[in-house]
């Protein structure tokens, strides 16, 4: 994979993440995964090698509902974040309830480089947790002032720190300042992270 500064800088931020997350390829054919990290392999089973390559649909079984797959397609086709509670299986065969995110991923001149796609384990209690982790993450969201919601707004979109200067017309470096603030009051670790809260939160 040829990376840039940007896409070395985002492959190193997934393989930190304590999420599952993974990175396709939007740019070839099936929009196959590129990238996964430690905690997908880990909580799925299948080791890196078994994952690059394929779609990740190889997740999806007999009980997995068809209408939350076309849910995550339709995301991919309008290249719009997706967020699901959807049942998938591991490599063993176990079925586990997960929310699952997708997101879209842009560069530098507003191509569409990558989708994001992470991986909660709900467990047995998947609705109620599911529900509460959302209604936690929307009073975060709202408690932001409107400069640094308006910030969050456009991480979520997939959209890189001089592209979201470029749109609210502050500094690059002022971007930053407000990436890193986000991610200590929001309380998570990675941009992708931060990326999920602001999905689960409705953004």
């Amino acid at each position: 994979m040829q990376a840039s500064i940007d896409d070395d800088r985002l492959v190193e931020t997934v393989g930190y993440s304590p999420i599952a997350t993974v990175l396709s390829n939007p740019r070839k054919a099936d929009n196959p995964l590129e990238v996964a990290n430690q905690a997908f392999c880990d909580l799925t089973g299948y080791a890196e090698g078994e994952i690059l390559g394929r779609n990740c649909r190889f997740l999806s079984g007999l009980g997995t509902e068809p209408w939350l797959t076309e849910r995550i397609r339709q995301g991919v086709r309008t290249r719009s974040s997706v967020l699901v509670d959807i049942l998938n299986y591991k490599k063993d065969g176990t079925a586990f309830r997960n929310a699952v995110l997708v997101t879209p991923l842009f560069d530098g001149n507003g191509e569409l480089n990558w989708f994001l796609g992470s991986q909660v384990e709900l467990g047995n209690e998947s609705t109620s947790v599911f529900i509460g982790r959302r209604e936690k993450a929307v009073i975060a969201v709202n408690s932001l002032p409107p400069r640094q919601r308006q910030v969050l707004e456009l991480i979520a979109k997939g959209l890189l720190n001089k592209q979201i200067a470029w749109e609210l017309k502050i500094s690059e470096k002022t971007v930053k300042m407000h990436r890193a603030l986000l991610m200590e009051r929001l309380g998570v670790p990675t941009s992708a992270d931060l990326i999920r809260l602001a999905v689960e939160a409705g953004l």
